[in-house]
């Protein structure tokens, strides 16, 4: 994260979600942290809040984000305590499926460094409802090749790149 969301510019024209696989107390700190260091603004996301442009939000540590939409199609989040899924809170599949619902024309979605598969599922299914451009961390880059592993290895990623140049391919999509 420290490695990437600073190099964002402060003008992007969408928001950007980001679950992160920590506990519950973290995130807080990390997104103060990361809001500090950015020129994007970064904050943890709260329930029922709507996503605004130019704005990162973290997951909270002990609960998953689903993106739901009201009916003038604005975007907002909505953290569920459901148990773990695959024994992750946050799932990223969660999010990910939440996604196939809403109205967007294209989500990007990006794999960074972790353990396991998560991600891989919910981006199957996001494929098959919505246009998808999936970015993941190349492997010398990673401290732990699981996540971007399963992505590229299920024929998802559209383009691999090591973790310095994920912002700017984010910026070269949009």
């Amino acid at each position: 994260m420290h490695s990437f969301i600073p190099m964002l510019p402060a003008n992007l024209s969408v928001p950007l979600v980001l679950v992160q696989h920590m506990p519950e107390g973290f995130t807080a700190s990390l997104a103060a942290r990361l809001d500090q260091i950015s020129a994007i603004n970064v904050k943890e996301a709260e329930d029922g809040e709507y996503f605004k442009p130019g704005w990162v939000y973290i997951t909270p540590g002990g609960k998953h984000m689903e993106i739901c939409e009201d009916g003038s199609r604005a975007a907002f989040c909505h953290l569920d305590d459901s148990p773990p899924v695959n024994s992750l809170k946050p799932c990223a599949d969660v999010m990910y499926r939440s996604l196939a619902r809403s109205s967007f024309d294209e989500i990007i979605c990006v794999v960074l460094t972790g353990m396991g598969a998560d991600g891989s599922e919910g981006i199957k299914y996001l494929n098959q409802h919505k246009r998808t451009y999936v970015i993941s961390q190349e492997a010398s880059t990673c401290v732990v090749y699981g996540m971007p592993k399963a992505v590229e290895q299920g024929g998802l990623s559209n383009e691999v790149v090591p973790l310095n140049s994920v912002a700017n391919s984010i910026v070269k999509r949009l």
